[in-house]
């Protein structure tokens, strides 16, 4: 059970129905996450603000999509891996890929494995990664523009995965197919 309330836009606070009512509307259901960030309308209103941004930057969906991926395994958030691997799907992304990205393990594709790598860096540095993981990053084709990106897709990831962490969101069942456990 979820210790935060997970609201439908019949019970959030005001300010957060219009955006619960859109998130149904183009999803078809309401993400937990949503409904748990409804309870702070300034949160839900971020976390949807920066999402359509981060959707904008130049690292393209399997980028963005191994950004998210590796945050939400790093951080153990089982809803975000969920809801992501769900994406990645919808996406077309390559199952060995997605399951990569799931079970922490190397990627064949060497480039985003050295994202991968980055974002990890990134995370446990808290973006004070070494000259040599900077440049490792370069090294396989990502600009400064992109770093910065890949630390734009890491305060997402953060804001939803520490959330769920927070409200011990509960997976929706249209999530479920996805669902993730971290590796004992």
């Amino acid at each position: 059970m979820a210790r935060l309330t997970i609201h439908s836009p019949a019970t959030a606070p005001e300010e957060s129905r219009p955006l619960l009512e859109a998130a149904q509307a183009r999803n078809g259901f309401i993400p937990n996450l949503l409904g748990v960030l409804a309870n702070a309308p300034t949160a839900l209103e971020t976390y949807l603000t920066v999402s359509g941004i981060n959707a904008r930057a130049s690292l393209d969906l399997a980028e963005r999509e191994t950004v998210q991926l590796t945050a939400a395994t790093t951080h153990g958030c089982d809803f975000c891996v969920a809801g992501h691997t769900a994406i990645a799907r919808k996406g077309g992304l390559p199952e060995p890929l997605i399951e990569g990205l799931r079970g922490q393990d190397r990627l064949a594709d060497e480039r985003l494995e050295a994202l991968a790598a980055f974002t990890r860096a990134v995370i446990a540095h808290r973006g004070g990664v070494s000259d040599e993981a900077l440049a490792a990053f370069q090294h396989a084709g990502y600009s400064e523009q992109q770093a910065l990106e890949v630390v734009l897709g890491v305060s997402l990831a953060t804001l939803c995965n520490f959330a769920n962490s927070l409200a011990k969101t509960e997976l929706n069942p249209e999530l479920a197919p996805h669902r993730w456990r971290p590796a004992a």
